[in-house]
């Protein structure tokens, strides 16, 4: 869509070598849809730290998660491959949960791991927020942080090693806790910068996964009608306060990075693991079809901003490339120098050039699953309701079933919203597709038979 001037790949990594290697800073937010942000055209609070975070890079309006729920879309950032490759298929809960969705506990530790190339290469690692790839309700042998590579943490309850501040009870979260809901991100921010300045002398690769903002919603006392009523944590107006004090937080990031002098050689990315729920009528997934829970791209296409300043231009949109989740390990790991094992067999693509201004198709398919049965993933209800896998080849998406049943084809360059099923006019792609998918799925690996 648009037209970049600016020096090629090489020279752009030239410099970065001769300045440093960047710092790395992830910022994965817990169910934002693709409408909630001012930037993709939100339109419930305003959000001017993280538009001045697009404003000074560059905003993707095709990117899409690795699931459409949190579990498997983190396995999929970490790892850099497809999660149901690792035995991921929707957020992890109890043991039975988890056997009745075909999944395992955890995710072992043998699984490659973004965090632990980046020690590998030198970097300081810190995992700030929100894990949910094993740990809490009655998963209590989960391997901890560091069997990942990070060398510090402070997460939730769902995790191997949860942070006592904000886990007072046995529970996600609790009026217990010394640092509120309405705090948490705030913590996990100040837990970020800290680190960064403990570690000035060294890059940093940090995840900084806030749960904002999932439900529940619990603003500050203050924006609860000035005090006179509590909001109930599931109304847009308790939503409105969360994502309000969230953007706060985001600014203060961005704030303390230039207190420290980092901002400069710190690249930050700003996305969603998944889509939004609830949706308030479709306003939160910004016009498309579908939510969390969803293969519609409601569910899986998420706001994505990149921000490194003098390597990638400023206040651009690139509506034309498609990147994954998956693309993360190997696109980051290039732009950091860091190198990756031989032995390290990714489903990702380095797609380093379209950030660095060479915007491109994606010459590779992007697979999705969400459901193997109707024990564990009766979700959602309604229209926003799809078939349980998915396929994008270029303009192309596909939806089926895993019996071949319930087959949906859109255009998804000229049909974002999908409307308008081309199954029956175009047998051709839809044979070719169907069968790519159908291979894909048969290829990945079984727990049990549920």
């Amino acid at each position: 869509m648009w037209i970049i001037l600016c020096v090629s790949v090489f020279p752009v990594l030239a410099q970065r070598r001769e300045a440093g290697r960047p710092n790395v800073i992830v910022i994965l937010t817990d169910d934002m849809g693709y409408g909630d942000v001012g930037a993709y055209g939100g339109r419930f609070v305003p959000t001017p730290n993280i538009d001045r975070l697009a404003a000074r890079g560059l905003k993707l309006t095709q990117y899409y998660s690795g699931a459409p729920i949190c579990s498997p879309s983190r396995a999929s950032i970490l790892t850099g491959m497809q999660p149901g490759k690792w035995n991921f298929t929707t957020f992890l809960d109890t043991q039975k949960h988890n056997k009745d969705a075909g999944q395992i506990d955890y995710l072992t530790p043998e699984a490659p791991s973004m965090a632990r190339f980046f020690k590998s290469s030198g970097y300081a690692t810190g995992h700030f927020g929100k894990w949910h790839m094993g740990g809490g309700r009655d998963v209590t042998n989960a391997p901890g942080f560091a069997q990942y590579g990070f060398d510090e943490h402070a997460s939730t309850y769902e995790s191997p090693e949860p942070d006592p501040a904000i886990t007072a009870t046995n529970w996600i979260w609790s009026d217990k806790d010394s640092i509120k809901r309405w705090d948490r991100t705030k913590y996990f921010v100040d837990k970020t910068l800290d680190f960064m300045k403990r570690h000035k002398g060294q890059p940093c690769f940090v995840n900084l996964w806030p749960d904002e903002v999932h439900t529940p919603w619990v603003p500050k006392p203050e924006t609860e009608n000035a005090g006179k009523s509590a909001l109930k944590p599931q109304e847009e107006a308790a939503f409105k306060g969360v994502l309000k004090e969230y953007d706060v937080q985001i600014g203060r990031l961005l704030d303390g990075l230039k207190e420290l002098g980092l901002a400069e050689n710190t690249i930050i990315i700003f996305t969603s693991d998944n889509g939004a729920l609830p949706t308030f009528g479709g306003a939160r997934s910004g016009g498309l079809r579908g939510s969390k829970l969803s293969l519609y791209e409601g569910g899986i296409r998420m706001p994505f901003i990149i921000s490194w300043p003098g390597h990638i231009q400023a206040n651009k949109t690139d509506d034309r490339s498609e990147l994954h989740a998956t693309d993360l390990l190997p696109t980051l790991s290039k732009l950091a120098g860091v190198k990756i094992p031989a032995t390290y067999h990714g489903d990702g693509i380095d797609r380093s050039g379209i950030l660095l201004g060479k915007p491109s198709l994606r010459k590779k398919e992007m697979y999705w699953e969400y459901g193997r049965n109707d024990i564990a993933y009766n979700y959602p209800k309604g229209t926003d309701r799809s078939p349980r896998l998915a396929v994008r080849s270029g303009e192309w998406k596909l939806l089926m079933d895993a019996d071949g049943s319930k087959v949906e084809l859109y255009n998804i360059v000229k049909d974002s919203a999908e409307t308008t099923n081309l199954q029956a006019s175009e047998a051709k792609i839809t044979k070719e597709l169907s069968g790519k998918l159908t291979a894909w799925w048969k290829s990945l690996p079984r727990l049990n038979a549920n």
